[in-house]
C-alpha cells in the first residue's frame, strides 16, 4: 500500500506541474461561464415600448374603454383624427393602432381598427378586451332588466376539469429536488472519468518511453496500477473542486432557487457512491487496455471500443426518459458498463426510489469493479512489459486465463 500511495502522489505532482492540465483546469469552467453569461451581455435592458392605441369615440364610452384596458400595457389616448386620415397617421407612428367607435359599431357588432407593420402581432387578439362596454350598450338597447343584462354579459365559461399533473413539469420544485443532486453526481462521475481517461495515455506513454521497466524494478505491477487509479481519482476530485468553486457562486447569484438546499440531501450519498464505483470500473479498463498498446497513436479498433464504454449509457437515454421504471431502464441499471449513468438518470427522474433494484444494481456494479480490477491486474502485469506492437484480443484473453 505504501508503494501504491507513492505512485499516486507521483501522478498527482506530475500532472499538477503540467501546463496543459493547469490551463484545462481553469479554462473549462471559464468557457462554461462565458456561454452561460454571454446572452445577458447582449440582452437589452430597455423594456419594449408599449403599443399606442388611439381611440376615436363618438359614443362617449372612453372612460369605460380605459377601465377595460387597464389590464393591458397600452398607452390609450383619445383622438379626433378621422377614419380617412388613420393610414396616413400610422406612417409616422411605431407600434400604434387607431380604433374607431361609432353607432355602426353597436348596430353591426364590428369595430374598425387600423394597424401598421410595427404593431404587436398579438394586438388584434388583445384588443377584444374593449368589447365589454360595447356589449353593455347593445344590451341596454334591447331593453333587458339589469339581472338579464348581467347574465348575458357574463357569457359562458368553459372550465377544464381534468386533473393537472402534480409535479408541474421539468422545472417544478419537486422535480428540481431530484434533478439537482443527480446532475451534481453526474458531473462528479464525468469529471473523474474524463480525468481517469488519462490513465490510458499514461500507461502507454510509459511503455513507449521505456520507463515502465525502471519503475517496476522497485515496485510490483499491482502497486503501479492501483497507484495510477488512485492518483487520477484525486486529480478528478481536484478538478471538480475547482469547477465548483468557480461555477457554483455564479449559479447561486444568477439562478433564483435554493440550490444548496436541494443539493445537500441524504440521497446524494447514494448517487456519489454510484459515481465512484463507475469511475473505478472504467479506470480498471483504461489502465489494463492502456498497457496493451505500444503507443497511444497506434490504438486499434478494440482499444477504441473500450474507450467508448463510458458513453454506453447514452443508448438508454430515450427509454429511461420515457419510462424510468420500464424494462429497458431496469436492464440498463444491471449492465455494469451502463449502470452508473443509467442509475443516476433514473434516480433523478423517479419520485420514489426502488431500493431493491438499487441494491441489486449497486451490488452487481461493486462485484464488477472487483472482477475487472483483478482482470486488469493480469493484463497490466504482462502488457506493460510488451513492446513493439499492440496486443490482440486473443493475446489479452491468454493473459487473463494465465
Amino acid at each position: 500500500m505504501r508503494n501504491t500511495m507513492k505512485v499516486a502522489k507521483w501522478e498527482i505532482k506530475r500532472n499538477m506541474k503540467s501546463k496543459s492540465f493547469i490551463i484545462g483546469l481553469f479554462l473549462t469552467p471559464i468557457i462554461f461561464l462565458a456561454f452561460f453569461l454571454l446572452p445577458d451581455l447582449f440582452r437589452s435592458d430597455e423594456e419594449p415600448a408599449a403599443t399606442k392605441v388611439y381611440v376615436n369615440d363618438e359614443l362617449g364610452v372612453y372612460e369605460q374603454l380605459e377601465a377595460a384596458a387597464a389590464s393591458t400595457e397600452w398607452q390609450l389616448e383619445e383622438t379626433q383624427i378621422a377614419e380617412s386620415e388613420a393610414e396616413a397617421a400610422l406612417e409616422v407612428e411605431e407600434d400604434a393602432a387607431y380604433v374607431f367607435i361609432n353607432e355602426q359599431s353597436v348596430e353591426n357588432g364590428k369595430v374598425t381598427v387600423y394597424t401598421n407593420e410595427d404593431t404587436d402581432s398579438g394586438f388584434m387578439e388583445e384588443v377584444q378586451v374593449l368589447s365589454g362596454p360595447l356589449q353593455m350598450m347593445q344590451i341596454e338597447q334591447l331593453g333587458l332588466t339589469p339581472e338579464e343584462a348581467g347574465m348575458v354579459a357574463q357569457g359562458i365559461v368553459f372550465e377544464d376539469a381534468s386533473v393537472e399533473a402534480e409535479d408541474g413539469g421539468l422545472f417544478s420544485e419537486g422535480m428540481l429536488e431530484r434533478i439537482i443532486p443527480g446532475a451534481f453526481a453526474a458531473v462528479v462521475m464525468l469529471s473523474i472519468v474524463f480525468t481517469g481517461m488519462a490513465i490510458f495515455q499514461s500507461a502507454s506513454q510509459e511503455k513507449k518511453d521505456k520507463i515502465a521497466e525502471i519503475i517496476l524494478s522497485s515496485l510490483t505491477p499491482a502497486d503501479l496500477m492501483q497507484g495510477k487509479i488512485i492518483g487520477y481519482f484525486v486529480l478528478g476530485i481536484i478538478q471538480l473542486i475547482v469547477y465548483v468553486a468557480i461555477i457554483l457562486p455564479v449559479l447561486l447569484w444568477k439562478i433564483d432557487m435554493p440550490i444548496m438546499e436541494y443539493l445537500l440531501v441524504p440521497e446524494l450519498a447514494v448517487l456519489l457512491l454510484i459515481a465512484v464505483l463507475g469511475y473505478l470500473l472504467y479506470a480498471a479498463l483504461f489502465v489494463g487496455i492502456g498497457a496493451t498498446m505500444a503507443d497511444i497513436s497506434t490504438a486499434g479498433n478494440f482499444q477504441g471500443l473500450v474507450m467508448m464504454l463510458p458513453f454506453s449509457p447514452f443508448l438508454f437515454i430515450g427509454p429511461v426518459f420515457s419510462d424510468p421504471s420500464g424494462f429497458w431502464a431496469q436492464l440498463g441499471s444491471y449492465i455494469p458498463f451502463t449502470s452508473p449513468g443509467v442509475l443516476i438518470l433514473r434516480l433523478s427522474l423517479l419520485e420514489e426510489w426502488p431500493w431493491v433494484e438499487i441494491g441489486i444494481a449497486v451490488a452487481i456494479l461493486a462485484i464488477s469493479v472487483w472482477v475487472f480490477m483483478k482482470l486488469a491486474g493480469k493484463v497490466f502485469k504482462t502488457g506493460i512489459l510488451m513492446y513493439g506492437k499492440n496486443a490482440t484480443p486473443g493475446e489479452i484473453w491468454k493473459w487473463i486465463r494465465a
